[in-house]
């Protein structure tokens, strides 16, 4: 899978909040239509079977509800792709990355192998499982963990047990750190915290350029890998450093140069790192510090000023803006403006920020950012995550095209847009500028509302005095509760009830708002459509 990544440390964001954000894109020629739902205890599997894969994982019993953004159609498998969990956990994955012939060389990928044969025949060879990989991970892993940290140690221990059977780039966070993990071959990975000051940039290559082994290997302050990892890079003479004592580095170690890699990879890092830091350094021109194709294009840096909802969302939806690299710009000329892969591109599923606020109670601290398809044509929309249902729009989502959910009306306004962008980039701005500042009322409004339920045993003396009844009744089999914990739990129910209804007047609005841009486009391009004719045409 094709994505693109931005992590933003809690010093680095605009509200203190950690961010971790990625587009999700299908393979080329695919689209995948994405759901929003959330994951009850009770339904999340026991045995787990990876239907790409076919390697069967028995879950531990003691899952937490979460958010996922699975795929309609499940033939392929889940492919949760990013969620929050009710411990205020998220999770993104995963960034497909490259890497290099001597790595997959020392540790190959665990890719399935068929069964040769009918069972029972001379020269039968029964089918050996493949390993777990981005299909798996968010249900494997998110349910059963309460860091960010813990994140990284159960991923790590299921990637050394079973293996993957491709390169992986996978984000943690919760309201202190951010993590994030990238495979090394089919069992080996690594993982290194997240600036709290800076941020990251991620565009499908293996991306850590300094690593801390002795870290890493013994406190895991900053770094963490898998056990033999020191081993496995002196055995199979992985480290590219020239002079002793020179900080190792897993980008020359375990990643790729390729020709490739400067037409899809470079040129997205370079143009997220020169909007956020567009006076750190020359982008641009014959003496420019970094170019489109620069291999060392830094994986954290520190912003110029502090990152917003809207920053992420611009950099994770360009097409390479004021260069002349943009398809629909007017620099350059035809070769330039089609050289470079776009960040934001025709085949994106969905692009999840996940937003965790440190000023929040546990209860509302977890906002999910959403959009569908094609970036340059769609806005980001808050959810609350720790909820009981989600909202229809967002979580019906049909393999039948039909613009009664959020997903294909995205689809088809970007289609419709593409062919007539400057007839309509208008109105997909006034489109995203609306719903953001609604958004963020909805937001304000929502922190209101649940602040002033506050927390005393008043807003709950009815609850209470049921439970202090049923524990004096000889026939209740009703445990008397704490009655601080009869509050928590009161409490957090009108909590997601609030929650709930504020995703729902959202989506409502959603929709009202994407119906009415998708009359306004349909009626522009009709115009231009080339077989038109009046009579004041002679």
């Amino acid at each position: 899978m094709a994505c693109t990544t931005i992590l933003v440390g809690k010093d680095a964001s605009y509200d203190g909040s950690t961010i971790i954000a990625r587009n999700e894109d299908s393979a080329n020629g695919e689209f995948d239509p994405k759901r929003f739902v959330v994951v009850k205890p009770e339904e999340q599997p026991r045995l787990y079977k990876s239907v790409l894969s076919h390697l069967e994982i028995e879950l531990p019993d003691n899952p937490l509800q979460y958010s996922s953004m699975p795929n309609a159609d499940t033939e392929v498998g889940i492919w949760g792709e990013a969620g929050v969990n009710e411990a205020n956990v998220a999770m993104s994955a995963t960034e497909t990355l490259t890497t290099n012939e001597r790595v997959l060389g020392a540790d190959p990928l665990v890719e399935l192998q068929p069964a040769k044969g009918a069972k029972g025949e001379e020269g039968y060879v029964a089918e050996v499982p493949g390993g777990i990989s981005e299909e798996d991970f968010l249900t494997i892993v998110l349910p059963y963990i309460k860091t960010a940290r813990e994140g990284v140690e159960r991923l790590g221990a299921l990637l050394e047990q079973y293996g993957t059977n491709e390169m992986n780039g996978v984000a943690f966070s919760d309201v202190d750190e951010i993590w994030w993990l990238e495979t090394v071959g089919g069992h080996h990975w690594i993982a290194k915290r997240v600036p709290d000051e800076a941020y990251v940039t991620m565009p499908n290559q293996l991306g850590i350029d300094g690593f801390d082994l002795e870290d890493a290997l013994g406190e895991q302050e900053e770094h963490m890998c898998s056990a033999d990892l020191g081993e496995f890079i002196e055995a199979n003479h992985l480290d590219l450093a020239v002079e002793a004592n020179t900080p190792f580095n897993p980008r020359e170690a375990f990643g790729s140069h390729s020709d490739s890699d400067h037409v899809y990879n470079t040129p997205r890092a370079w143009y997220m790192q020169r909007t956020l830091n567009p006076y750190d350094e020359v982008w641009d021109g014959p003496d420019a510090d970094h170019t489109p194709e620069s291999d060392n294009i830094p994986w954290a840096r520190q912003p110029e000023r502090k990152i917003t909802i809207e920053d992420i969302k611009y950099v994770l939806s360009s097409h390479y803006q004021g260069t002349p690299y943009d398809p629909y710009g007017h620099l350059g000329d035809e070769r330039t403006r089609h050289m470079y892969r776009c960040i934001g591109i025709n085949r994106q599923n969905q692009l999840a920020a996940i937003q965790i606020r440190p000023y929040r109670p546990q209860s509302d601290r977890a906002i999910q950012w959403i959009s569908y398809g094609s970036n340059p044509f769609n806005a980001l929309i808050p959810f609350y995550p720790n909820v009981d249902t989600t909202p229809a729009y967002l979580e019906a989502t049909t393999t039948r095209v039909t613009s009664e959910n959020f997903y294909w009306q995205n689809r088809i306004i970007a289609a419709l847009c593409d062919s007539a962008f400057g007839e309509t980039s208008n109105a997909i701005e006034r489109y995203q500028e609306k719903l953001g500042g609604m958004a963020h009322r909805m937001i304000a409004a929502t922190d209101e509302q649940v602040a002033r339920l506050g927390g005393d045993k008043e807003a709950t003396a009815e609850s209470l005095a049921q439970a202090e009844l049923e524990a004096g009744n000889p026939e209740c089999d009703v445990e008397p509760m704490d009655p601080d914990e009869i509050i928590e739990a009161t409490r957090n129910a009108q909590v997601r009830e609030i929650l709930r209804a504020a995703n729902q007047t959202m989506a409502d609005q959603l929709k009202e708002e994407t119906d009415a841009l998708l009359d306004t486009v349909l009626y522009t391009v009709s115009m231009k459509m080339s077989n038109g004719f009046n009579r004041s045409d002679h």
